[in-house]
């Protein structure tokens, strides 16, 4: 059998190559014999495995090398990404939880905040998404309204993960009455900061039971008058134009936590089809198992490689929507498809929580949903090809 890591082609560097060497270790030593025995209870991502998450370095992948960070880029921050992901999704979406902060806050507040973000004791949260604005940001009705040097803002929130813990929220909020022609208009980007653990007065949080991503818990969020500084609205317009453009990131990460997922259902099941003797011989001598084998082996490496030429465009100054959009589309379709088929390797014992197949399964399943589903990034590529058309 071949090494479980594949190559990086023609994007490989030295120090590429110790990158995802070190991320395939922690997560396999690390990361999967936590997911196995905490996954299946639901359990949060212990604090011990964090605190080893920032002494690696993984919470410095992307910040400015000016405050201590790594200074890499998305390719770099998908080789960890894809590793970590073939142990336990949920903890490469951890480290989304470290990104650049906003310029807005001041040198004197930035120091402070990098420093305690490298080390894993200052993560975030994002409250972009409500019960009646998913896709559709534009329809966001959350709303801050002055009060002397403060604000307060009051509404309805939904999907924030990692809420409880994080040491601060973005939240897009309306600053200024819906314009029904321009509906984007007048949303303004707010840094809500907090203590780990707990909510601040007039929020409140109400955990949603998903079937997976365990490991960090999702909130629907209850703004009443929360209050917050003046020099906390860090974008006073163009708060839609910015989540637009992180989500470019975001979906080139999703794209390689789903084709860690469908590693780890892979060689999982490679593992499997060896061992597993029906008939008087492994089942991996069947054809049907081989043949399913190899193309889910295909479907992963052609994934691969269409983020990886996305990830290093973006390194390189080159912003292709439309391929990224592609790249989220092609890896959490896949996903599903490939994790469903090592569920039907393993035959009964894929549908227990005695493998790690059918986590997979579950979490692969969410890779279509967030970050925008696959029909938002079938629009984005119509666009792209056909010119934008409305119904």
């Amino acid at each position: 059998m071949t090494d479980p890591v594949p190559p990086l082609g023609a994007y490989h560097t030295p120090e590429r190559e110790e990158l995802q060497a070190l991320a395939r270790r922690f997560a396999m030593e690390e990361v999967l014999p936590v997911a196995n025995k905490l996954d299946p209870l639901g359990e949060k991502i212990p604090a011990a495995l964090r605190k080893k998450m920032g002494e690696v370095g993984f919470f410095a992948l992307r910040l400015p090398l000016e405050y201590g960070g790594l200074g890499l880029g998305l390719f770099e921050y998908c080789i960890v990404t894809e590793e970590l992901s073939r142990a336990w999704m949920s903890v490469a979406s951890l480290i989304a939880r470290s990104e650049p902060l906003p310029e807005a806050l001041g040198r004197e507040r930035l120091t402070d905040r990098y420093r305690r973000m490298i080390a894993g004791d200052y993560l975030a949260a994002a409250a972009w998404s409500e019960p009646g604005a998913g896709s559709d940001l534009g329809s966001l009705t959350c709303r801050a309204r002055r009060d002397g040097e403060e604000w307060l803002i009051t509404g309805q929130k939904m999907w924030c993960t990692h809420a409880d813990d994080a040491s601060y929220i973005t939240v897009l909020a309306r600053t200024q009455p819906l314009d029904p022609a321009h509906r984007h208009r007048g949303i303004g980007v707010f840094f809500l900061e907090k203590e780990p653990g707990c909510f601040p007065e007039g929020l409140s949080g109400t955990p949603i039971r998903t079937i997976g991503y365990h490991g960090m818990r999702t909130f629907e969020l209850s703004f009443d008058e929360v209050r917050v500084p003046g020099w906390a609205l860090v974008q006073k317009e163009g708060g839609f134009e910015t989540t637009a453009s992180e989500l470019f990131a975001s979906r080139i990460h999703t794209a390689a936590r789903g084709i860690g997922l469908d590693r780890g259902a892979l060689e999982d099941s490679i593992a499997y089809a060896s061992a597993r003797v029906q008939f008087g011989r492994p089942i991996a001598h069947f054809q049907a198992i081989r043949f399913k084998i190899a193309s889910m082996a295909a479907e992963v490496e052609a994934a691969r490689r269409l983020t990886y030429f996305v990830a290093n465009e973006f390194d390189n100054g080159r912003h292709r929507e439309a391929e990224a959009s592609m790249a989220k589309l092609v890896a959490s379709e896949m996903s599903e498809r490939v994790t469903s088929d090592a569920i039907q390797i393993h035959g009964g014992y894929g549908y227990t929580q005695d493998f790690a197949v059918e986590r997979h399964w579950r979490d692969a399943r969410l890779t279509k949903i967030f970050e925008g589903t696959s029909e938002i990034q079938q629009r984005i590529i119509a666009d792209r090809l056909l010119g934008r058309h409305r119904d």
